[in-house]
């Protein structure tokens, strides 16, 4: 039985590839049916580097999902990021229709000329998204949907994401060799904003940090809108090969004990102790003090947050962001994330973790590791509902609730990226301390 109710987001970062299955229930909650997780070892930085190794990772974890909620996925929502992506605004201004009332047409006729307007877009580059942001019909401002108002002309913003087309289509190319369908692409970081932002806060100004394995984005939303957002190349990942290093450990191993011990913020780490760490091939095991890793995450972690600071004063909303900020993503799970946050960004933070979610395995997907993939469900459900430009849906059909699992191969061990200067200069004094 082909279902056309179900939205399926795909999220493939940099260390996994997350699927969720969901549909939406009377009062508008999202009904988790069932979700996926594989291992990634085919991206960097959120770029596609190795195809078979990409399209392994999508195959197992839609498995893993289409087991869990007996339905056999054919069109997703595929996210998509990395430091190629980047975004213009456009401005664009039409006459309204002869009725003198603003209709779906006239939004639509507005988004294809503010499409038009950015003529510099080299044919290396893609749109991804045109996003309003905000709509003046005649005098009056601040508007977030126009239509139904009177008026004779109507003019306003749009935020337009664009990306590189070689990299877009290799991402199409994994996901289409894995047997889907692409629905849409979403630009990760809006993903994530609409999965954790609570309604009150995107009105009165917040930027959302969705801190991944191999990126680490930024969005910043001010009076409803999104209106600037950057993608970092310094993320999760990062730590786990600072402590590789610092330890003189396999990656696997740096990345267990960053997960058991590991705490960003000094201050609140806890009384000191020898960490044992397992040796490399059959050597012996040596300790390591608590204290020592923590001064290794925390620099690291330190440069990340320092660098979305750059990047929110850069933008030049930061006066603007009375709600301060919602960090995301598996590396802000690290115990003290939150409060060096707030020092660093001299905001108010809160971790941020799905929101609008009800039934079905809710508890399974309460996490902030899946604010992306939620996301991307979320904007499925959305633009079926009001958006004029992207009119789509994922479809599945139901199966037979037993199918075969997917295996994959261990991820080879990666090679720890050189530091970055001010990194350099951290550990520098802490080896000089030991």
């Amino acid at each position: 039985m082909l279902k056309s109710n179900i939205a399926v987001g795909l999220d493939i970062g940099t260390t996994k590839v997350c699927v969720v299955v969901a549909e939406k229930d009377e009062i508008g909650k999202l009904n988790v049916l069932g979700k996926g997780r594989s291992n990634s070892d085919g991206l960097q930085r959120a770029t596609v580097v190795n195809i078979n190794k990409t399209v392994e990772a999508i195959k197992a974890a839609v498995a893993d999902a289409e087991r869990e909620s007996s339905i056999r996925i054919l069109g997703v929502n595929v996210g998509i990021s990395g430091a190629h992506v980047h975004c213009i605004h456009s401005n664009s201004e039409i006459s309204i229709n002869q009725t003198g009332i603003v209709n779906e047409s006239d939004v639509k006729r507005f988004l294809e000329k503010a499409k038009t307007n950015i003529r510099y877009l080299d044919i290396d580059h893609e749109i991804i998204h045109v996003i309003p942001q905000e709509f003046i019909v005649d005098d009056q401002e601040g508007l977030l949907d126009p239509i139904g108002m009177a008026g004779t002309t109507m003019r306003g913003s749009a935020y337009i994401v664009v990306g590189l087309r070689t990299k877009i289509r290799n991402i199409k190319q994994c996901v289409e060799k894995a047997g889907l369908e692409i629905s849409a692409l979403t630009f990760e970081p809006i993903a994530s904003g609409m999965a954790v932002m609570k309604e009150r806060e995107k009105k009165s100004g917040v930027v959302v940090i969705d801190i991944g394995g191999g990126t680490t984005e930024v969005a910043i939303y001010i009076d409803g809108a999104i209106r600037y957002s950057e993608v970092i190349k310094v993320a999760a990942n990062d730590v786990t090969h600072d402590l590789a290093h610092g330890v003189k450990a396999l990656y696997e191993v740096a990345e267990d004990l960053k997960l058991k011990h590991g705490c960003a913020y000094n201050p609140i780490s806890g009384e000191d102790e020898d960490i044992l760490i397992e040796g490399i091939e059959g050597r012996p095991q040596k300790s390591f003090p608590k204290s020592s890793l923590t001064m290794i995450i925390e620099a690291r972690m330190m440069e990340i947050l320092e660098l979305v600071r750059d990047s929110v004063k850069r933008s030049g909303y930061f006066e603007y962001i009375n709600a301060g900020a919602i960090i995301t993503g598996g590396g802000s799970l690290l115990p003290g994330t939150e409060e060096l946050a707030h020092d660093v960004l001299g905001l108010d933070v809160r971790i941020g973790y799905p929101e609008g979610v009800s039934g079905g395995i809710k508890g399974s997907v309460n996490n902030p590791m899946y604010a992306t993939v939620m996301g991307l469900v979320a904007y499925v459900f959305q633009n079926n509902i009001s958006s004029t430009d992207h009119s789509f849906t994922s479809t599945a059909e139901v199966i037979p609730p037993e199918i075969p699992a997917q295996i994959m191969e261990e991820p080879e061990e990666q090679v720890p990226n050189p530091a970055g200067k001010k990194i350099v200069e951290r550990m520098k004094k802490f080896w000089d301390n030991l």
